[in-house]
């Protein structure tokens, strides 16, 4: 997990100097989360520890999006296997919200709620996964029904919400690499169906569609 920090200022809060910044999560596969409301205090000298029962603003904050991230990776080894972290993920926000610095974790409350809930694209992550896994095992039927289980996984956040930030930005993560398999295993339908259900990425959908000899 890579993270960026922007500080934007202090401020006084309960007669503490308290930082102000905005940060951006990611991985170096699909997941991605900017933050822009982090308040937090930090004693020169001290440590950063997570206590699961004492919510500190930093610590707590970075636990908090190591889950959310964990979730996701979680979940491309076994289907809805991430729960778990998305549930403590979700404790750590509702003491966040309790606290005297609750600053964004109403938020964050919801941002838990979309992922955990968003069973398209956690259908379609660990489809592809192991869909990727089983063609590059020379498995091709089985790897095809699983990027057949993407689609569906995809279309049923379509149906929900067209442009659902986060499936678009996994989409875009693996384009390039889920075409060049399609195209190998001539799953003309299934790059169509990419084609409607991403447009930010159609041309690189309709390329590979080209490329497929007739």
């Amino acid at each position: 997990m890579n993270f960026q920090i922007i500080f934007q200022g202090t401020a006084t809060k309960n007669g503490k100097e308290t930082f102000l910044a905005q940060v951006l999560f990611s991985t170096k596969t699909d997941q991605r989360f900017f933050d822009n409301s982090l308040q937090f205090y930090f004693n020169p000298g001290g440590s950063l520890y997570y206590d699961p029962v004492m919510f500190e603003p930093l610590p707590s904050f970075l636990s908090f999006y190591g889950n959310m991230i964990l979730a996701g990776e979680i979940d491309t080894y076994q289907p809805n296997e991430g729960s778990k972290q998305y549930e403590l993920a979700r404790s750590i926000a509702l003491r966040g919200s309790a606290s005297n610095f609750s600053m964004g974790w109403s938020k964050r409350i919801q941002l838990t709620d979309d992922m955990s809930t968003n069973y398209g694209l956690r259908k379609a992550r660990f489809a592809y996964y192991y869909g990727l896994e089983l063609f590059e095992d020379g498995e091709i039927e089985e790897s095809i029904k699983q990027f057949k289980k993407m689609i569906v996984g995809i279309d049923e956040v379509y149906d929900r919400m067209p442009r659902e930030h986060y499936t678009l930005y996994f989409l875009k993560s693996h384009a390039t690499e889920i075409t060049q398999i399609l195209q190998i295993l001539r799953q003309t339908t299934m790059i169509e169906d990419l084609i409607e259900l991403d447009p930010s990425n159609k041309d690189i959908y309709s390329k590979g569609l080209k490329d497929i000899s007739p």
